[in-house]
């Protein structure tokens, strides 16, 4: 997972939104057809490591922590009838942590990948992590297609440089070790497009009004929160995501996020 702690500033812009779904009661678990029954360390509470700050998934000041994540996490609990709980941890020792039941489950905008299957469990799919193309508006931009032959920027090391690097035909590709650094350059005309983690590309624009998204691109890689191998809490907890896909919460916690529809493969069931 590609850290953006550069995008932390921004989180006080998230106190004008308003708070997804409030006003509105979150089904119980008797209404979603989830029990009390899933297995946690201590009962009646939903311990969940993360890696902490992330944002727009997981940024703030314990215990009232923002972002999707966090969001999605306090749903869960509240339709499986569990207090959460969200302790900060590194994400370098947090399989490991989770693997050993050290928390109930994980929610640290973790891919999903076979390698890590391995050691641990995922839940159904939360959030597409795609790349994405942003630009000036105004720039005629509008999307991959016209990218060749353009001045790009990218974190060092970071999937966008390797996307750029691998895809489009330019000389120059500019790299900054903060993705907040490639924003600013962009908008100040130094380059003509950023290639970038979808989610704070996308957050970054309510900062820089300048720039807008104009295309994600699709690299197959999801987001999923972990579990220890053969926990019962975690079809528990699939069970409560994929009725917040139903009944039109996940999609208010998307566009709080987001300012948009999610995508339809994520409602449409597993992701």
């Amino acid at each position: 997972m590609q850290r953006i702690a550069a995008l932390i500033g921004m989180a006080a812009l998230t106190a004008a939104l308003a708070g997804c779904g409030q006003g509105e009661s979150s089904p119980s678990a008797k209404d979603t057809g989830t029990t009390t029954e899933a297995t946690t360390k201590e009962a009646g509470r939903l311990l969940v490591g993360a890696d902490i700050p992330y944002v727009p998934f997981a940024f703030g000041d314990p215990p009232k922590y923002e972002g999707m994540d966090m969001d999605l996490v306090h749903e869960v609990g509240a339709r499986l009838g569990l207090t959460v709980t969200i302790q900060k941890t590194p994400f370098d020792t947090i399989f490991r942590d989770v693997a050993q039941g050290r928390f109930d489950m994980v929610a640290a905008s973790v891919l999903i990948t076979e390698e890590r299957r391995k050691k641990v469990a995922f839940s159904v799919p939360y959030f597409n992590a795609d790349q994405s193309v942003m630009v000036k508006k105004g720039s005629g931009i509008t999307g991959v297609a016209d990218l060749a032959g353009k001045r790009l920027g990218a974190v060092l090391a970071g999937t966008g440089e390797k996307w750029a690097k691998a895809n489009v035909r330019t000389d120059t590709i500019r790299t900054y070790d903060m993705v907040d650094d490639a924003f600013k350059a962009l908008a100040a005309g130094q380059i003509d497009a950023v290639i970038n983690d979808f989610p704070s590309s996308k957050f970054a624009v309510r900062t820089y009004d300048q720039l807008e998204v104009v295309e994600t691109i699709a690299t197959g890689e999801q987001y999923g929160f972990v579990f220890k191998t053969g926990s019962p809490l975690r079809g528990k907890v699939d069970e409560a995501l994929l009725a917040m896909k139903r009944d039109g919460a996940y999609d208010r916690v998307y566009r709080k996020w987001f300012e948009d529809a999610p995508p339809a493969n994520l409602l449409a069931g597993n992701g």
